[in-house]
């Protein structure tokens, strides 16, 4: 079973992501509401797969990808943000994202 760790700021969102992932083999391990945190956790359980939102307080998505990539190439990161402009979604996927979805 894979390991995954939703970060996002708004409780909301990390349960409707938690809802829609629940049929898959994926054990969540960690939620985080900031990068901060995201890192710290990340250290800690050492998932495979990280939902990553862009835009949160203390440190933003594209610095906690940077801060994850420094410490693991191996983990996916998957940007699920409301961020839709094409250059962010680059600069994302420049910084070790693999992939990019926009929130509805």
């Amino acid at each position: 079973m894979y390991k995954l760790m939703i970060v996002d700021d708004s409780v909301i969102i990390r349960n409707r992501i938690e809802r829609s992932l629940s049929s898959l083999q994926l054990e969540i391990v960690a939620t985080a509401s900031n990068g901060d945190e995201a890192v710290r956790l990340f250290k800690e359980h050492q998932p495979d797969l990280i939902t990553m939102d862009l835009t949160m307080p203390q440190m933003d998505g594209l610095e906690c990808i940077k801060r994850i990539r420094d410490m693991s190439k191996e983990t996916s990161i998957l940007v699920i943000s409301a961020l839709s402009d094409r250059q962010t979604g680059l600069k994302a996927l420049q910084y070790g994202a693999r992939g990019f979805i926009c929130k509805p």
